[in-house]
Formats: C-alpha cells, sequence, structure tokens
C-alpha cells in the first residue's frame, strides 16, 4: 500500500464483493486497536453487531450494485474492546487485477463522543461545585450555561444522525430501516385492535431498459420524480418509502382489501398518465393486507408475490394476493 495512503488522516479498507477484507491502512488499525492479521482475509461483517450487519446488507450492498458507490452511510464498528465506534463510510466498487473490489473510506464520528464526554465532566464539575464556597454560585452558572450549550449541539447532532439514518438520500422518502421498523409496529397494533392495513410494492417496468438506454442519471432522475407522485398521491398517514432499487413500498393504515386496489390502481394510473423525460412509464404493483395468521415475512412475501405475479402477465397492473389464484 502506498505510504500516505497507509498513514492517512481516514481509514481506509478494501474489502471483495462477498465483504473478505483484503487490505487496511495503520490509521483504521491504530484508531481500533487492531493489527493487520485481526482484519486481513477476514469479513469485514466481523466488527459489526447483529444490527449494522442489517443495515450492511440492505443499503449497502444493494446500493453498490446498483450505483457502484455508496456516499455517508452511517454505521458503528466494534474496536478491539469491543466498544462501538461511529463512523461515516464512503465506498467504491471497481476491478482490480481481475478481482472485484470495494473500496471503503471511514471517519470517525469523534465529535458526538467528545460532546457526550464534555457533558459527564459538567455534571461531575456541578456536584464539586456545591462542596465550593466563596465562587461556588459564579461557578454554577457559567457551568449550566456550557451545559445547555453542549446539550443543544447534542441534540441537534442527534437529530441529523437519526433523520439521515432513516432517510433514502437519493429520493428523500423513509428508507428501508424506517419501513421496516414501522411494518413491525403496525402489525402489533394489529394484533391488539385487528385494524386493517394493507401492504403495497411497487416496480418500475423495464427500469434496466432506462438506465441502459438513457444513463444512470436519467434514472436517477426518474426514481426521485416516481417519490414525488407517490408523495403527492398519498394520505398524510400512509407510509412512503424506498426499498431498494426502482422499488418502493407504502404501508396503508386503516385500508381492507377493496380500498387498497382502488389506492393502487389509483397510483398506477398517475405514473402511467405523467409526464416522462423517456416516453412512455409504467409500475407495476403487488398488495397484501394484513390478516391474524401474517407476520412481517409472510405480508411482504404475499406482496412480493402479487408484484412478480403482475409482472408475468404483462406489467402496467395491480394485482392484489387473494386475485392470483382467480
Amino acid at each position: 500500500m502506498d505510504e500516505r495512503l497507509n498513514h492517512a488522516p481516514c481509514g481506509y479498507i478494501s474489502i471483495t464483493h462477498e465483504g473478505i477484507v483484503r487490505d487496511v491502512n495503520q490509521t483504521f488499525l491504530d484508531k481500533m486497536g487492531y493489527k493487520h492479521e485481526d482484519l486481513v482475509e477476514k469479513h469485514f461483517e466481523s466488527i459489526m453487531s447483529t444490527a449494522n450487519k442489517l443495515i450492511f446488507h440492505s443499503y449497502f450492498y444493494p446500493f453498490i450494485n446498483l450505483n457502484g458507490h455508496v456516499e455517508e452511510l452511517f454505521i458503528n464498528l466494534k474496536d478491539n474492546t469491543g466498544q462501538s465506534i461511529p463512523h461515516i463510510l464512503n465506498g467504491r466498487r471497481f476491478v482490480h487485477e481481475g478481482e472485484e473490489v470495494i473500496d471503503c473510506v471511514l471517519v470517525q464520528m469523534g465529535k458526538r463522543i467528545d460532546y457526550e464526554l464534555e457533558l459527564r465532566t459538567a455534571k461531575k464539575q456541578i456536584e464539586e461545585a456545591y462542596w465550593e464556597k466563596d465562587q461556588a454560585h459564579a461557578k454554577l452558572k457559567q457551568i449550566h450555561k456550557e451545559i445547555e450549550h453542549k446539550q443543544k449541539e447534542l441534540m441537534n447532532m442527534n437529530s441529523i444522525l437519526v433523520e439521515l439514518s432513516t432517510t433514502d438520500k437519493l429520493t428523500g422518502l423513509r428508507n428501508r430501516r424506517f419501513f421496516q421498523e414501522k411494518l413491525e409496529e403496525h402489525i402489533i397494533q394489529f394484533s391488539t385492535t385487528s385494524e386493517p392495513f394493507s401492504l403495497l410494492i411497487i416496480d418500475i417496468d423495464h427500469f434496466k431498459q432506462v438506465n441502459d438506454t438513457w444513463g444512470h442519471q436519467t434514472g436517477d432522475d426518474v426514481l426521485e420524480n416516481l417519490a414525488s407522485i407517490l408523495q403527492l398521491h398519498s394520505r398524510a398517514d400512509d407510509i412512503v418509502a424506498r426499498y431498494g432499487g426502482e422499488e418502493f413500498v407504502l404501508i396503508l393504515p386503516h385500508v381492507g382489501v377493496t380500498d387498497s386496489k382502488i389506492i393502487a390502481e389509483r397510483l398506477r394510473h398517475a405514473v402511467a398518465h405523467a409526464s416522462w423525460k423517456t416516453g412512455n412509464l409504467t409500475v407495476s404493483i403487488g398488495i397484501a393486507t394484513m390478516d391474524s395468521n401474517d407476520s412481517d415475512v409472510t405480508l411482504l412475501k404475499k406482496a412480493d408475490e402479487a408484484l412478480y405475479f403482475a409482472k408475468e402477465h404483462g406489467r402496467n397492473r395491480v394485482i392484489h394476493c387473494i386475485d392470483m389464484n382467480e
């Protein structure tokens, strides 16, 4: 490895498409307390928690496969003591000596940790100040001001990080992680209230042809415009999210089988009659409505099977899973 890259002011890891670490710079090893042999030829996910492995599989790999790069992925990695250290990850895929590799640049979110340490230090100073005599009151006022300032900064940083971790960067919609959390919440609510809700999976027809003919920038524009159409034609309490690639998902609270078909058909019609740079553009939609035997896995599977059925039977159509055998 080039000496400058080896001691760059940020971490660097090169992994195969399967996640095996091929190379790592000294900066990352020093910051995380590892030796070269601890990571090289090991799986990158060996220093991730289960939650972060799910993030990596649901966001990093699909995005790399689709676009060849990932930007500003917020992820926690474990150091040699097992402590979870937050990082911002940028990655890019290319072929090196006949092997497909992914180069990753990792920047520690140390500032956030520093704020938390400063808060704990300030609180400790408050406790000590109560035992002071002459200058106790002046000192307490100053410390309180510092705490308020640091708390505001930390709250702002946390709110930004939460928003980033649940938002799809390209379309501005909620991402797969947020959708999964909301789906689980609706299933729990259904178990107590039996209030119906429906799930839509929307897929752009022949999207690969859009990228191949018009280029990936136009493909990104199509995804952004479709996201806007879905938001425009959704209710305030509907959950609209990008599921990955050209697939989008909607959770429709308080909507049963009949109304879900009407809503989905309205969305399909809006897309088909919109103005597109690429000419005609259509979507296929699969629907499943929650029942007492469903879990998040089975509900998604039903909607996905309905989508596949719509694709197999001509595309540009809406199929509810209960109608597949008719």
